[in-house]
């Protein structure tokens, strides 16, 4: 009796180690919790042929949009823990969010597994082309000159635009007057006609406005010169050293997926973002920061964004019930 209750009891377990060996079988279905041709989504795009590449077989990207992330979120926090639906999380949807929604209709930490770090993507500070800001220094000693005369445009509260706003202006002690838009292109519109006085946003979506002069960039928000912009200085070589932000990206399973099964995406996804060529061809889109990591250590980071955004969050007063 008592050899059958051991087998009976191993069972389960040797049908799942045996499920996992074959992993995949399928298609492989990465949802985008923002729309089409957002940063997060061409990320995925170009993730998607070398993912599908590497597992065998394809992998399908599905944007699934609305309430700041969570529908995309909620709908691979539900889905079965089975490595066939993943989701392209970021800084907004892991970390952004718990601070600026009342009632989060997931919890980024207890249902999702990590599975792998991507990349970073970095904003630039534009203002309009005919600005008589010159510098990051310029704008900030006008800033100053004058509290409250200046405004700033964003793509919505609590969006990293707002934030990166809400950074600067805490780091100089310096106000400026929030101005949000429906979406980045119309916050980018708004500088660009002069309606507002200076922005923060994705580097590729304000460079065509910066090399035909509508724009200028004052500085990058990236710890590094972008590849796009290698002319403008970061924020730290402005003379603004604790300005540096970035919003991360990676891929998170739903909990309880399965450890052989994380393992087969992590390294997947790990060999896709090491490879130079691959790399290059994000740097030319915006990205930078590429540095590995294991789900453990991802799911960590995740913990460490949550508490540093939050007081940003707070701070700005952005709040969605």
């Amino acid at each position: 009796m008592s050899n059958l209750l051991a087998i009976a009891l191993l069972l389960p377990l040797t049908q799942v180690w045996a499920v996992d060996s074959g992993y995949p079988s399928k298609p492989v279905t990465l949802i985008v919790p923002l729309a089409a041709g957002s940063t997060n989504d061409v990320l995925a795009r170009a993730i998607q042929p070398e993912l599908g590449r590497r597992l065998g077989q394809p992998v399908v990207v599905e944007n699934k949009t609305g309430a700041g992330g969570q529908i995309g979120m909620q709908a691979v926090a539900r889905a079965a823990p089975d490595g066939y639906t993943l989701i392209l999380a970021a800084s907004n949807t892991w970390a952004i969010n718990v601070g600026l929604f009342k009632k989060l209709s997931y919890d980024p930490i207890k249902d999702f597994t990590p599975v792998a770090y991507l990349a970073t993507a970095s904003n630039a500070l534009i203002v309009r082309g005919d600005s008589p800001w010159n510098s990051v220094k310029d704008m900030v000693d006008a800033l100053r000159a004058q509290p409250g005369r200046f405004n700033f445009s964003s793509g919505g509260n609590g969006t990293s635009q707002h934030l990166g706003g809400e950074l600067l202006k805490a780091i100089t002690n310096t106000h400026a007057v929030h101005i949000p838009f429906g979406g980045a292109p119309q916050g980018v519109t708004a500088v660009t006609a002069g309606q507002v006085d200076f922005g923060f946003y994705n580097t590729p979506s304000v460079l065509p406005l910066v090399q035909d002069g509508r724009l200028k960039a004052l500085a990058v928000t990236s710890r590094d010169r972008s590849v796009l912009l290698p002319g403008v200085p970061t924020m730290a070589e402005a003379g603004f050293k604790d300005y540096q932000m970035g919003v991360a990206i990676g891929v998170l399973a739903p909990a309880g997926t399965p450890p052989p099964v994380i393992a087969k995406l992590h390294a997947a996804l790990e060999a896709i973002v090491a490879d130079r060529d691959f790399r290059a061809r994000l740097e030319s889109r915006g990205y930078d920061t590429f540095k590995s990591m294991t789900p453990g250590q991802l799911g960590s980071f995740i913990q460490q964004e949550i508490a540093w955004w939050s007081p940003l969050v707070k701070r700005s007063g952005a709040s969605i019930d």
